[in-house]
């Protein structure tokens, strides 16, 4: 461990790290699922979407990287150890697509324009973390767990890289290279996006901030004493997480995923002081509110459910290449998808 600096410390300013860059990414290069959802729907533009492809090709070319030079052992990393259901994966993407239409964000990207002064983010990012514990820890845990060992698949593979190795024996690191590539490759393969300098920047930084909570961890977890499990970037339990360390820091509480939480607020500030966006906003319409309220709370039961949010599962476990991400992804697609339609020219 580095020289005065406790492993909890140390965790938590790696997470800060990573989270100044996505939300530099959020302000200064409009990173933003939601957006990229509507404007591939609706404005027939796929840069945004693109960027996410990218963020998630070079996070996976990092991620099989760091476990081919040894310092990423991809078995320990969160996605790998835990229990999945597919059925899980659907609902909870569904819930959590159509939760960020109604809220106009997701958990990321209100964090992200709450640092630029919106205090209607305010309201949805503490609405999720609430309800996060509700679903994670709180009153309904005993039923998600239920729900989840009822329905999760027994198999020791747990990503794509696993499964093409037992079809071709070709070895896990090499698999996810290729398969990253693959995604960079087609992300990339278009000439205005090539030509959109900025958001091939940003996607890239994005997708190197994921791969740097991977490497931090794994090296408090190889070098301390705490049993740190491998985690990157997510937000919705990470925002209940933060919101029980301002209440009881005393006792304890710093994380990666508060580190993270605060490290997307200094940044989208940042951001949003540099292209002088910085206003303070409110709601002022009530129906607007409700809709957001509601949007948050499907939001945090639906991303704990789904083991992940549009970070989360959207890029986090999409670089280790589990085989939850581009199911989840694709149902947080869909919800979103349903919802916007609801929102903007309605089901008639």
């Amino acid at each position: 461990m580095l020289s005065g600096l406790s492993e909890p410390m140390l965790i938590a300013l790696i997470g800060c790290a990573g989270g100044v860059l996505l939300g530099l990414a959020a302000r200064l290069g409009r990173f933003c699922t939601l957006g990229s959802i509507e404007d591939v729907l609706y404005q027939s533009s796929d840069v945004r979407l693109r960027m996410w492809g990218l963020a998630i090709g070079i996070a996976g070319l990092a991620s099989f990287g760091l476990a081919g030079l040894g310092a990423l052992d991809l078995s320990q990393t969160l996605y790998y150890r835990v229990p999945w259901s597919p059925l899980a994966s659907v609902l909870g993407g569904l819930m959590f697509g159509y939760g960020m239409s109604m809220a106009g964000n997701c958990g990321f990207g209100a964090l992200a324009r709450f640092g630029g002064g919106d205090l209607r983010s305010f309201v949805i990012v503490t609405v999720m973390g609430l309800s996060a514990f509700v679903m994670l820890s709180g009153p309904l845990a005993g039923l998600r767990v239920s729900f989840e060992a009822a329905t999760a698949i027994s198999s020791q593979m747990r990503g794509y890289p696993d499964l093409l190795q037992g079809l071709t024996g070709l070895p896990v690191v090499i698999g996810g290279l290729l398969i990253s590539l693959a995604i960079t490759l087609a992300s990339l393969g278009a000439r205005h996006f090539l030509a959109d300098r900025r958001a091939v920047l940003w996607g890239t930084v994005v997708g190197l901030a994921v791969a740097s909570g991977w490497a931090g961890t794994q090296w408090v977890a190889d070098t301390g004493f705490s049993g740190q499990t491998v985690v990157s970037h997510t937000f919705s339990a990470p925002l209940g997480e933060t919101m029980l360390y301002l209440m009881t820091s005393s006792g304890g509480g710093l994380s990666f995923g508060v580190g993270s939480v605060f490290g997307v607020l200094a940044g989208a500030f940042c951001g949003s002081l540099i292209k002088g966006h910085f206003r303070w906003e409110a709601c002022e319409d009530p129906r607007e509110l409700k809709r957001q309220i509601l949007g948050a709370v499907l939001m945090g039961f639906g991303a704990v459910l789904a083991v992940g949010c549009t970070i989360g599962q959207g890029i986090s476990a999409f670089s280790v290449l589990s085989f939850s991400a581009p199911i989840t992804f694709a149902a947080i697609f869909a919800g979103a998808a349903i919802g916007l339609r609801q929102l903007i020219t309605g089901f008639a």
